[in-house]
Order: C-alpha cells, then sequence, then structure tokens
C-alpha cells in the first residue's frame, strides 16, 4: 500500500512543479497569484488563499481545466507565503532561489530541479 501513496505524493509534486514553471512563465509572482500586495499579512493571505480556492475548486468547476491550474497555482502560492522561512527565502531571491534552497536541504521539491525533470 505503500507504493501507490508514493507514486501518488510524486505525481502531485510533480504537477505541482510544472504549474509552479507555467506561473514563472507567465511571470507571475505569487502575490499577484493570491492577490495581495508583497507586504501582505498571514491573515490577508488566509482571506484572499480561502476566497480564491473556493473558486477556482475543481469540485466547483468540473472539467474546467484553467480552473483546475488556478487551483493548483493558489495552492502553491499559499504554501510558500505562509511558510515564514520560504518567504523570507522567496521575498529575497524569488522563486530560482527558493528552488535552490529546496533542493540543497532535499526537502520541499525533492533536490529536483527543472533540467532534471526535462532531460528524463
Amino acid at each position: 500500500m505503500a507504493a501507490p501513496r508514493r507514486s501518488g505524493a510524486r505525481l502531485a509534486a510533480f504537477l505541482a512543479l510544472l504549474l509552479h514553471l507555467a506561473a514563472v512563465i507567465e511571470g507571475k509572482s505569487f502575490y499577484d497569484v493570491l492577490q495581495v500586495p508583497k507586504g501582505a499579512s498571514e491573515d490577508q493571505i488566509k482571506r484572499s488563499y480561502r476566497k480564491l480556492a473556493l473558486k477556482y475548486h475543481p469540485d466547483k468547476n468540473p472539467d474546467n481545466e484553467e480552473a483546475t491550474k488556478r487551483f493548483a497555482e493558489i495552492n502553491n502560492a499559499y504554501e510558500v507565503l505562509t511558510d515564514q522561512e520560504k518567504r523570507k527565502i522567496y521575498d529575497r531571491y524569488g522563486e530560482e532561489g527558493l528552488k535552490q534552497f529546496q533542493g540543497g536541504r532535499g526537502g520541499g521539491g525533492g533536490g529536483m530541479n527543472m533540467q532534471d525533470i526535462f532531460s528524463r
């Protein structure tokens, strides 16, 4: 039973990473995704997240791929901006710095980078 969970977690991480890449390509910051200012409080971030998550939740938007993408972007942005350590790194070094930090610690992204994924 552990193997399906691992593969499911890997798939979820991979999808989150792809959606994260899409946000980078589109030039959206995590603050833009959550529609909050850069200095937003944790409470502001939570309120905006809840509003957007409800709006774009896949259950409320069946068969809408764009809503599913937005929902994943919203979750990813929320995950970073509500973690004080990740947010500090993101604010200082951007997404690239966050990737480097996660890769160096072996946490979060599992030490993978985009080159590894696309080379496979």
